[in-house]
């Protein structure tokens, strides 16, 4: 059975880094959507970075900061630099139509 699994999130001060992994297990990445997305505390999940068969799509609020990228075919990594307070959430690895289990991402003033 095929099972993704987030690392690296953490607690860090506005405008501190964090790199996410995410490591398929049982098998690797498949299908043109892969990415990250998250959830905040009383909001939806949103997107934050996706690949897809063209392009990386990445939201609004994270581009220039978040760089999605890929190693081999079973690793994918978020890395965030000059985190803000909303960038706070759980941050959840996605690939056709599976989820990982979500990792807690804190940013404290």
């Amino acid at each position: 059975q095929v099972h993704l699994e987030e690392s690296g999130g953490g607690s860090v001060q506005a405008g501190g880094s964090l790199r996410l992994s995410c490591v398929v297990s049982g098998g690797i990445f498949s299908g043109p959507g892969m990415g990250w997305y998250r959830q905040a505390p009383g909001k939806l999940r949103e997107l934050v970075a996706l690949f897809t068969t063209s392009k990386i799509n990445y939201a609004d609020s994270v581009k220039g900061r978040f760089t999605i990228t890929r190693e081999f075919r079973n690793t994918m990594y978020l890395e965030m630099n000059s985190l803000k307070t909303e960038d706070t959430g759980v941050y959840y690895c996605y690939n056709s139509g599976l989820w990982g289990q979500g990792i807690q991402v804190t940013v404290f003033p």
